[in-house]
């Protein structure tokens, strides 16, 4: 609360407590207009009255005083101030008034590796991945059943057999029984066919008795006709001369009936016989199944078989690969498989390099292109073709390797660098002004990490071996040469005649689709006493003239 002296009227400190008076009087107690606000402890008020002392009268024009100094020094300090930042502007303003220029923007330079385009015949390498399986291959089963009484050393996983080699050995004891009774059976048939044949031969004996007398009989009655008919004989002989001969040729009917049972019991027999040599065939040839053999040389795979183990018949019991007849197939794509066809459409055999890659190490043999699949096969593309391994240095079915194919060779292409060409088909080529220019290309080929490539304006020019987002049309390099390779020969420059130098300054300037800064380069290069030939030539070509 803020108290004015006029309003103060009365003192009311006690008398064992008087105001203190040292220049400014202080109680504890006063009366603001006879009303006594609150009673505190004692504190120190500004005692204000009419009544003051000489010293405390000229307070306010010490402080008036004081406080107009204060304000002199404060305005002084700020005309320094802006005194001296005037002479800082100043200054910096004739300096900057001295060297009014700023500093050329320097071009950024790229040191990029260059590779000089050489045109040249080359033989593309067709690689495309394949796996080895054996030409000849054949799953050993058992013709019979029964237990396995022996099985050969080498009868084993991995085992190497001969041809012709004993196997294993299943128990004979039924087979055997089965073919003594088809012995058995055949010498039965065969007595049955000799003694049919020998019916047979009595049978056509009595026939010929039988027909012998029939005709005699004929005869007797064909005389006691005639002596009948002279009178001679009687009728009653007639009579039984006819009885006779007829009786007679019913015998030799009688015996031609017992020929022909006699010549089905042959035929009948015979047929008996054959089928007893068949049961007898048949009882060798189970008796010969007792007995596995290997029909080739080969390595044996998928073996489990032990001594005394029950097999059954049709039991698949190991697996024969032939390991010197393997060959590799390979999936390509319709269109590396075109590429290997002749005129006619057929697939040409060419030498191929089959690798297996193992850790490393690389096994490496040659082969031949021989043939191709019929169909495509079931959710396929491409062609399958397979190549036959010529010697199988370690190589096993199975096993995936890389079939490398020579296809036939192309002229006046250049090998690069993949990373040397872009999508849209476009090379970076060195200028005569150490500036990069975009050169149109077509892949031919491409070769694992390189590209074969084909351009009308690339032979000769050194070409980027690795682009980045940096490079581009116009952009200043310096190039980095590998050793050995010499830098190009400075191009050959000529002078131009005004009308030919205007027909090229026209043509660029009207060329809409060139970027605006290699046309002021071109343009910049074609003001010049000397142009580089190379330059007036490919303008040329694109005008025609």
């Amino acid at each position: 609360m803020k108290f004015e002296p006029e309003r103060v009227r009365t003192c009311n400190c006690p008398p064992e407590n008087p105001p203190r008076d040292d220049g400014l009087i202080f109680c504890d107690r006063f009366t603001l207009n006879g009303f006594v606000p609150w009673q505190m402890p004692r504190r120190r008020y500004r005692h204000l009255s009419k009544g003051l002392s000489p010293e405390t009268e000229g307070l306010p024009m010490r402080f008036l005083r004081h406080s107009l100094t204060g304000l002199f020094l404060l305005a002084l300090t700020l005309a320094l101030v802006l005194w001296a930042g005037a002479m800082v502007r100043d200054a910096v303003e004739a300096r900057m008034a001295r060297d009014p220029g700023t500093p050329p923007a320097r071009e950024r330079i790229f040191a990029v590796p260059v590779q000089l385009a050489t045109p040249e015949t080359i033989v593309p390498t067709l690689s495309a991945y394949g796996q080895v399986q054996a030409r000849r291959s054949l799953e050993l089963r058992a013709a019979v059943s029964g237990q396995v009484i022996e099985i050969a050393p080498e009868m084993v996983e991995g085992g190497e057999v001969a041809a012709g080699q004993v196997l294993l050995r299943i128990d004979p004891a039924n087979a055997e029984d089965a073919l003594a009774r088809a012995q058995a059976d055949l010498a039965d048939a065969e007595a049955e066919t000799r003694d049919a044949a020998r019916g047979l031969t009595l049978a056509r004996a009595d026939q010929a008795a039988a027909e012998e007398q029939a005709a005699l009989r004929t005869r007797a009655f064909q005389r006691q006709k005639d002596l009948s008919a002279r009178g001679v004989g009687t009728e009653a002989a007639t009579e039984a001369a006819e009885l006779a001969a007829s009786s007679s040729r019913q015998a030799a009917l009688s015996r031609s009936q017992a020929v022909a049972q006699a010549e089905a019991r042959v035929d009948q027999a015979a047929t008996r016989l054959s089928r007893v040599k068949i049961a007898l065939a048949e009882s060798e040839r189970r008796l010969a199944d007792t007995t596995v053999t290997a029909p080739f040389a080969g390595t044996l795979s998928g073996v489990t078989l032990v001594e005394g183990r029950l097999v059954t018949q049709n039991e698949r019991l190991a697996a024969l690969v032939d390991g010197t007849q393997l060959e590799a197939a390979v999936r390509l794509s319709t269109a590396q498989y075109v590429r290997l066809l002749d005129d006619e459409g057929r697939l040409v055999a060419r030498p191929a390099k089959i690798t297996l890659d193992l850790w490393g190490t690389a096994l490496t043999t040659t082969g031949m292109l021989t043939r191709a699949s019929a169909e495509t096969g079931d959710g396929q593309t491409g062609r399958l073709v397979f190549a036959q391994i010529d010697a199988a240095r370690g190589l096993k079915p199975g096993d995936f390797v890389t079939v490398s194919v020579e296809e036939p060779a192309i002229e006046q292409v250049v090998r690069l660098p993949a990373t040397a060409l872009d999508s849209s088909g476009t090379v970076l080529a060195l200028s005569a002004d150490e500036r990069l220019e975009a050169l149109p290309v077509r892949l031919e080929r491409r070769q694992g990490d390189e590209v074969l490539v084909r351009g009308a304006e690339l032979a000769g020019r050194e070409v980027v071996a690795e682009r980045s987002p940096l490079l581009g049309a116009g952009v200043k390099v310096r190039a980095l040469r590998e050793e050995g390779i010499p830098a190009p020969e400075a191009p050959a420059l000529v002078e131009l005649t005004p009308e030919r130098r205007a027909k090229l300054v026209a043509f660029i300037e009207g060329n809409k689709m060139m970027p605006a800064d290699v046309r002021e380069r071109i343009l910049g290069q074609l003001q010049e006493p000397q142009v580089p030939a190379n330059m007036v030539e490919r303008i040329e070509s694109r005008m025609g003239g």
